[in-house]
């Protein structure tokens, strides 16, 4: 994973309250030698996610020692005392890493990468990794990587980020969605959960009629074999010489009914579409060819799935994450209605339909650099 998106995970760990687990966002990469530092500062990209990283850890790491047991800290969820949390195991400037930090880190962690960690060599290996997070990040605001513009995008977004997790708080589970919920949002949708018929179909794609009606001659009376041999040979579809098993030759895909909406296939032109339902039994080939943009299509029924209804047990648990996920979106609308009409939004559309965006530009030295 290149370093860039693991900085930015580390900032996103670390605008949640969580400094340590940001630090742990680094721990599958080794942080560049000195040597290489200038390189990865004269690399854009890399520039603003590590000024990002630094802009956020300013306030995720300490800059003053944690308030004593009896100032009322709440409880440690790593199971240590506040004083055992407090401790101070290494300090970087004015900041400190305390054996709370570490211990979160490692908490957040899945339990295999954990036991990664269970030597002393490789603890003391994590440890200077989250120091070097925060060195890094001193180096990216000495050069003003902060004041990169992308680095002020990509934290904006990642405050968006966070401002909308804050927002979802206290919204339902899909678990914890109630069933009479589930069941009334199946009910008032019965529709939806209808599946029509679909029919697979296989062709053989002709320049013209004539070579479309040669074709049909040859597989009168000729045997299911004579199919694919004919596709492989005759037609144009530029996939018809793909590596498939003989039956599979000339397939398409399947599609439903003429007219109905989830039922489209790209590779499957409307007019044959329509005559692949006139066709009676799996394995029927169309009396006469089927013309569609340019082209003539001998067409075969190669399969067919009949119609099914759907139940409320094969639908439940995609329900309840659909309602889960409609209940986030309606929470996040809602505070953004709320942030437009505190801070009302004026936009020049004039000048904004000057705007005129044209082809990305390639900078010809960047593979040099």
């Amino acid at each position: 994973m290149p370093s860039g998106d693991l900085l930015v995970g580390a900032v996103r760990a670390l605008l949640r309250d969580d400094a340590a687990r940001a630090c742990s966002a680094m721990r599958w990469q080794r942080v560049p030698s000195r040597s290489n530092w200038g390189a990865m500062r004269r690399t854009a990209a890399a520039g603003a996610f590590v000024a990002a990283l630094f802009v956020a850890a300013c306030s995720g790491c300490k800059s003053h020692p944690p308030a004593p047991a009896d100032a009322g800290a709440a409880p440690v969820a790593t199971g240590l005392t506040p004083e055992q949390a407090a401790h101070v195991l290494a300090r970087v400037g004015d900041r400190t890493i305390t054996l709370g930090d570490f211990e979160t880190t490692l908490e957040h962690m899945d339990q295999f990468d954990r036991l990664r960690y269970q030597s002393p060599e490789r603890r003391k290996e994590l440890l200077h990794e989250m120091i070097d997070v925060m060195l890094l990040a001193d180096d990216a605001r000495s050069a003003h990587l902060d004041q990169d513009p992308i680095t002020r995008e990509e934290i904006r977004q990642i405050l968006r980020d966070a401002l909308a997790k804050t927002a979802r708080q206290g919204v339902p589970t899909p678990a914890e969605i109630p069933v009479d919920e589930v069941k009334a949002y199946f009910v008032a949708h019965q529709a939806d959960f209808h599946d029509p018929e679909r029919r697979r179909v296989s062709a053989i794609v002709l320049p013209t009629a004539a070579a479309a009606g040669a074709v049909l001659a040859t597989l009168k009376g000729a045997p299911p074999a004579r199919w694919g041999e004919l596709v492989r040979a005759r037609s144009i579809d530029p996939q018809a010489k793909a590596n498939v098993p003989v039956e599979l030759a000339g397939d398409l895909g399947f599609v439903s009914p003429p007219g109905d909406a989830r039922g489209p296939n790209p590779r499957v032109p409307d007019e044959v579409r329509a005559a692949v339902f006139q066709l009676g039994a799996v394995g029927d080939v169309a009396a006469a060819p089927v013309a569609a943009a340019g082209r003539f299509y001998v067409i075969k029924l190669a399969g067919k799935n009949e119609p099914h209804d759907r139940t409320f047990a094969e639908v439940e648990p995609t329900l309840r994450v659909k309602l889960a996920q409609d209940k986030i979106h309606a929470h996040e609308e809602a505070l953004v209605d709320e942030l437009r009409q505190k801070f009302p939004v004026k936009v020049d559309e004039q000048a904004l339909s000057q705007v005129r965006v044209g082809a990305a530009t390639v900078d010809a030295g960047a593979d040099a650099r």
